[in-house]
Parts: structure tokens; C-alpha cells; sequence
């Protein structure tokens, strides 16, 4: 597990700017966290540094919204779902399966329904206002051998300890 402090709502992007330069095709990125957390902060970065040029929204009404970059980002947030189902029907596999980056806000409580293989990223808010603390975890295999490089990449947020 890989933990960071962020000191702003940018200084947020940034990390996940760096986080954008480990994604591959076909990888899932897990966001968890409390309202206000930073979730769509880090989907705008992670965006950025993807190379989408337009502007990053949370797609809590729509659920679904798709950007073109290095590699095509799906950011899908849950949190109006009831049910499993419900996040079944969205057809999340199938859009990992195409072979861009997805982001799933809310991701951590419909675990079941996601596929296996994920990295998660804990947001939570940090001791002042605009401090947030970050852990990222590797769920399945295909984040584990980058976790290493991820660290190395991460250094400057990384909190020691």
C-alpha cells in the first residue's frame, strides 16, 4: 500500500497526473471516499494526464461520461445506484474490456459487481481544509508489478511512517 498527502485541490490533480503515467489499456481505477473527498479532483488529474483536453465533470446524474486521450477514460460514478444490479446493467466489464482507463467513483461499495482486477484509491480528507491523504492499493494482478514504480513516482506526495 502506497500512502500520500496532498496539500490542495491541485496539488490532488498533480498526483494523479503522475498516476496517469503507470495506467495501461484495459485498467480499472477505484475511487472510495466521503463526499468532498477529492474523487472528481483526481479523475480531473488523472485526466489531465491522460491528455483529455475537455472539461472533467462528475458524472453523478448522467453516471457515465467518456473522454478521449492518450488512452479513452470512462469516469463512472455509482453513488445514486440502489443496487447491484443496477451497476451490472451499466455494463462495466464490458467497458474495461475495450481498452481504455476506468474510473469508478463510489467503486469500493460495489465491489461485487466490478471486475477483479483494480487499483484502489482511498481518498480521505487530512487535518486542514484542503488536505487530503491518499492510499492506493493493488486489488489483483495487474497493478502489483507497478506498485514499486508507482511508489517511486508518488515520492513527493508519499507520507513516511
Amino acid at each position: 500500500m502506497i500512502a500520500c498527502l496532498t496539500k490542495s485541490a491541485d496539488d490532488t490533480k498533480a498526483m494523479a497526473a503522475e498516476v496517469a503515467t503507470f495506467v495501461r489499456p484495459g485498467d480499472l481505477v477505484v475511487l472510495a471516499g466521503d463526499l468532498g473527498a477529492g474523487k472528481t479532483a483526481f479523475t480531473q488529474g488523472l485526466a489531465h494526464g491522460l491528455g483529455v483536453e475537455e472539461a472533467v465533470t462528475s458524472p453523478a446524474f448522467v453516471l457515465v461520461r467518456s473522454y478521449a486521450g492518450r488512452l479513452p477514460l470512462t469516469h463512472i460514478d455509482v453513488y445514486r445506484l440502489d443496487h447491484i444490479q443496477e451497476v451490472v446493467d451499466l455494463g462495466i466489464a464490458e467497458i474495461v474490456d475495450a481498452g481504455g482507463v476506468t474510473v469508478v467513483e463510489w467503486g469500493d461499495v460495489v465491489t461485487p459487481a466490478l471486475p477483479a482486477d483494480f487499483l484502489e484509491v482511498r481518498l480521505e480528507q487530512g487535518g486542514a481544509d484542503d488536505e487530503r491523504t491518499a492510499t492506493f492499493e493493488a486489488l489483483g494482478p495487474s497493478w502489483a508489478p507497478r506498485m514499486e514504480a508507482l511508489a517511486v513516482g508518488l515520492g513527493r506526495w508519499a507520507v513516511h511512517g
